[in-house]
C-alpha cells in the first residue's frame, strides 16, 4: 500500500492542500485538492495500447455530484444525476483547453482525466480547484505532459482587482476572469467583463499569472515528494523486419517532404485564394501533383497514401506560417490586420420577433430572437443551488455549414461552449428586469462556417436583439485573433480574423467581444506552449481595432433598438399591488387567477413584491385582465361613490355589490334622508343604487350611505307618496308633545 502524501500552503488567505496515495489507487494518479472546504478529486488514466487514430485521444470529464452541496435532485421521479449540466460541460472544456497544449501530440494512447466535485462550501469556486486538481494529477501520473500549470479567478470591484474572490465578493463584479498557465506563460483565458478597457483586462491577466504561482509551486512540491508510477515503454521493441519497414517508410516520407519543400509555395501562393473552396482545391492540387511524383518514383499505392497522409497537411500548415512570419503574406492576400468582407442585415424574417444575419467572409450566422412572459424563465439546478435565467443564447452547428452530410445529434460540448461564450458577451448590455420584463431567447444558426462562428453569432445576435426592439445598451461585436509562430516562439505574428489554414500548430484562437467602449468577453485557446505578455498585449490592441470596424458595419444595418416590439411579440402589461393582496388575486385554490387566465386567454406572473405581469397576444384581453386585477385589489377610500346592485336585503339594511366580490352594507338608517321602517319599503333585490363609502373598519368591512345622492330620489319618492311628511324627516304636527 502506497504511503499517503500531503502538501499544503496558504494561498490568498486560505489553505490549499493536495493529497495523494489514499484514494483510487488503480488509477495512474489520483489527487484530492482542498481549498477552504471545497474538495475535488482528479484521476488520470493512460491506456497501455495505442489507438489507430491520427490525433491525440484526450478526454476530460467533470462530474458535479449533488451530494457535494448536500442537495437531493428536485425532480420527483429522477434522483440520480443525469447528463452533465451546462456549467459542468463548460468547466470541463475550460480544463481541457488549459491542459491539452502541454501533451505530446504524437501520442496515440487514450488519456482520460476525470474530475469529481466531492464537497463545496459555497464560498470557494470549485472550477479553480478542479483545474488545480487536474494539473496535480497529471504532474504525478507519468504521462508525457509538460506541466504543471496553475489557474486563478480574477474579479474587479471598485477599480480593485480581487484574486480568487468568494461567491459573495463576485456579486456586482465588473470582471469574471479565469487565467491558466505555467510559470512563464499564459495558456488559457476565459473571461466575462462589463465593458472594461483593454489595459484593464491585460492588467488582470498578467497579475493573475503572478498570483497563481503559489499553486504551481505546491504542485511541484507534491511531484518532488511522489514516486511516479512506472509505465510501460511507449514504443515496443521492433523486430529486424519491422525496423527495416520503419526505415523504408521514413525514406518515402523524405521523398515526399523534399518535393513539398520545392512545390508547396509555388502552388499555394501563386494566386490569392479568396474562398475556402479555392484553398481546398489548392491543397488538393498539391496532393495530386505529389501523388503523380510518387508514381514516377515507382511507389505502390499504399506507400503513396502513407506519404500523403503523413506529410502534406503538416507541411502546408508550416508553409502558411512561414510566409506569414517571413513575408507577412496570407493565402487569401490579406494583410495581417485585414478583416474579410463584412455584411450585416436585420428584418430578414416576416413574423419572428427579431432576426439578424451576419457574414464575415464565408462565415454566416442567422440569429433569431423570441420574447416570452416572465413565467418562461429557465430554472437551473447546480451545486450553488436553484437559480433562474431570463436571457438565453443557444448555438447550433449543422453539418451542412461545412459542406458535410453527417448524423444529426443534440448539441455537443462545442455547441454548448460557443452558445455560452456569445451569451456571456451579450449579457452586460441586456436590460434589467425592471426595464424590460420579457424573457429573451436567442438562437444562432450557423449557416456557413470558416473561421470563428462563435464570434459571428455574437454579432448576429446583437443585430437580432436590436431588430426585436430589446433595449440593449449598445451593440456587441466579436473578432477571432490568431497567431503564427516558430517552434521556440522566438518569432511570432498576430493575425486578425483567422480562417481554415491559419489555425494550425503554433497558432491560437483568441476571441474578443465588446462594445465601442470596452470588452465584454475573452476566450483563448492555443496550440503553443503558452503566450507571453507581449503577445497578449498586442492581441488585445489589434483586437480592439478590428472590433470597432465590425461594429461600424453592424451600425449601418441598425444603429439602435427599434422603438416598438414586433406586433407578433407577446404584449406585457405590468402593475404593482400590495403583497397582502396577492392571495385575493390567486383566490381559494387558484380559482380566481385561473378564471382570469381562462376567460381572457392570458398568462399572469406574480412576484413576491406584488409585481403583476399580464402577457398575451391580444391587447384588449391583456387590458381587461389588468382591469380585473385592479378591481380585485382595489383599495377603497371613504367618500368614494359607486353604482351597485342590491344583492341581499335584511331587517337592518341592504348589501350592495361594488364590483366582483366586494360588498358594502347600507344600514337602514342610511337608506334615505328620513326614517325607513324596513329596507323593502325602499328597494328590492337587483335594484341599482348609488352609494358612498361612509366608513371602513379595521377588518375592511365597508359601511355605505345612500343619503345626499340625487340618483336615489326615485326610491325616496315612492316612500314619500306612501308616508307624506316623512320625506322631510319631520314628524307630523299632532305627534309633537302638547
Amino acid at each position: 500500500m502506497s504511503e499517503e502524501k500531503k502538501v499544503s500552503t496558504q494561498w490568498l488567505g486560505r489553505n490549499l492542500s493536495i493529497r495523494t496515495g489514499k484514494l483510487a489507487r488503480q488509477a495512474d494518479a489520483c489527487v484530492t485538492v482542498q481549498y477552504g472546504e471545497t474538495v475535488v478529486m482528479a484521476t488520470v488514466v493512460e491506456s497501455k495500447e495505442e489507438k489507430n487514430v491520427d490525433f491525440f485521444p484526450l478526454s476530460v470529464a467533470l462530474e458535479e455530484k449533488l451530494y457535494a452541496a448536500g442537495i437531493i435532485k428536485g425532480s420527483r421521479w429522477i434522483k440520480r444525476e443525469g447528463r452533465p449540466t451546462d456549467d459542468a460541460v463548460l468547466t470541463g472544456r475550460m480544463i481541457d483547453r488549459s491542459i491539452r497544449p502541454l501533451f505530446n501530440e504524437d501520442s496515440r494512447r487514450e488519456t482520460q482525466v476525470m474530475i469529481t466535485v466531492l464537497s463545496v462550501d459555497k464560498e470557494n469556486h470549485h472550477d479553480i480547484v478542479s483545474l488545480i486538481a487536474a494539473s496535480a494529477a497529471l504532474s504525478i501520473s507519468g504521462v508525457d505532459w509538460k506541466g504543471p500549470i496553475g489557474g486563478i479567478r480574477v474579479g474587479k470591484k471598485d477599480d480593485k482587482l480581487i484574486f480568487n474572490p468568494t461567491y459573495q465578493e463576485m456579486e456586482e463584479n465588473n470582471l469574471n476572469l479565469i487565467v491558466a498557465g505555467t510559470k512563464e506563460k499564459t495558456i488559457m483565458i476565459e473571461a466575462g467583463a462589463n465593458e472594461l478597457k483593454e489595459e484593464e483586462v491585460y492588467q488582470a491577466i498578467t497579475q493573475g499569472q503572478t498570483e497563481m504561482q503559489p499553486a504551481v509551486k505546491l504542485i511541484e512540491e507534491l511531484k518532488n515528494k511522489t514516486e511516479t508510477k512506472t509505465k510501460p515503454a511507449k514504443e515496443k521493441t521492433l523486430s529486424e523486419e519491422e525496423e527495416k519497414e520503419k526505415e523504408r517508410l521514413k525514406e518515402i516520407a523524405q521523398i515526399a517532404e523534399k518535393w513539398l519543400e520545392e512545390n508547396i509555395n509555388p502552388i499555394l501562393f501563386n494566386k490569392e485564394y479568396y474562398s475556402k473552396g479555392e484553398r481546398k482545391a489548392a491543397v488538393e492540387a498539391i496532393k495530386n501533383q505529389l501523388n503523380q511524383h510518387l508514381i514516377e518514383q515507382n511507389l505502390e499505392e499504399n506507400d503513396r497514401k502513407y506519404a500523403l497522409k503523413k506529410t502534406v497537411e503538416p507541411m502546408v500548415e508550416a508553409e502558411v506560417s512561414k510566409q506569414i512570419l517571413q513575408k507577412e503574406k496570407r493565402v487569401d492576400g490579406r494583410t495581417l490586420d485585414d478583416i474579410r468582407k463584412l455584411s450585416s442585415e436585420v428584418g430578414i424574417l416576416p413574423r419572428n420577433h427579431g432576426a439578424g444575419l451576419f457574414s464575415r467572409g464565408e462565415t454566416q450566422i442567422m440569429s433569431i430572437v423570441t420574447l416570452g412572459s416572465p413565467g418562461l424563465e429557465q430554472y437551473t439546478e447546480t451545486l450553488e443551488g436553484m437559480g433562474t435565467k431570463r436571457f438565453m443564447h443557444h448555438y447550433n452547428f449543422p453539418p451542412y455549414s461545412v459542406g458535410e452530410a453527417k448524423p444529426i445529434f443534440g448539441p455537443g460540448r462545442r455547441e454548448i461552449g460557443h452558445g455560452a461564450l456569445a451569451e456571456k458577451a451579450l449579457f452586460p448590455v441586456i436590460p434589467d428586469k425592471e426595464e424590460f420584463p420579457y424573457i429573451v431567447r436567442v438562437v444562432s444558426e450557423t449557416l456557413s462556417s470558416n473561421g470563428s462562428s462563435s464570434m459571428g453569432s455574437t454579432c448576429a445576435a446583437s443585430l437580432a436583439l436590436m431588430d426585436a426592439g430589446v433595449p440593449i445598451k449598445k451593440a456587441v461585436g466579436g473578432i477571432a485573433m490568431g497567431l503564427a509562430s516558430n517552434q521556440d516562439m522566438s518569432e511570432w505574428k498576430v493575425l486578425t480574423d483567422i480562417q481554415d489554414l491559419e489555425d494550425g500548430k503554433g497558432g491560437m484562437d483568441f476571441k474578443i467581444t465588446g462594445t465601442e467602449d470596452g470588452i465584454t468577453a475573452v476566450q483563448l485557446d492555443t496550440k503553443t506552449n503558452g503566450l507571453t505578455e507581449e503577445i497578449i498585449k498586442e492581441t488585445l490592441k489589434k483586437g480592439k481595432k478590428a472590433r470597432l470596424r465590425i461594429l461600424e458595419n453592424m451600425n449601418k444595418a441598425i444603429k439602435e433598438p427599434r422603438a416598438e416590439l414586433s406586433p407578433y411579440a407577446p404584449l406585457l402589461l405590468k402593475i404593482k399591488i400590495k403583497p397582502e393582496k396577492i392571495r385575493d388575486v390567486i383566490g381559494a385554490g387558484g380559482k380566481m387567477i385561473n378564471k382570469i387566465i381562462e376567460e381572457k386567454d392570458v398568462s399572469i406572473d406574480i412576484e413576491e413584491d406584488g409585481t403583476v405581469i399580464v402577457s398575451g397576444s391580444e391587447k384588449q384581453n391583456c387590458e381587461e385582465a389588468i382591469n380585473w386585477i385592479k378591481k380585485i385589489t382595489y383599495e377603497f377610500e371613504v367618500g368614494e361613490i359607486f353604482t351597485g346592485k342590491v344583492v341581499r336585503i335584511t331587517d337592518f339594511g341592504i348589501f350592495v355589490s361594488l364590483f366582483l366580490d366586494h360588498e358594502g352594507l347600507v344600514h337602514v338608517s342610511e337608506m334615505a334622508p328620513f326614517r325607513v321602517n324596513h329596507p323593502k319599503d325602499i328597494v328590492k333585490e337587483g335594484d341599482e343604487v348609488k352609494v358612498k363609502i361612509k366608513n371602513i373598519d379595521e377588518q375592511g368591512k365597508i359601511a355605505l350611505t345612500m343619503k345626499d345622492l340625487e340618483e336615489n330620489k326615485k326610491f325616496w319618492q315612492k316612500e314619500k307618496n306612501n308616508s307624506g311628511p316623512k320625506f322631510n324627516n319631520k314628524p307630523p304636527f299632532n305627534s309633537r308633545k302638547q
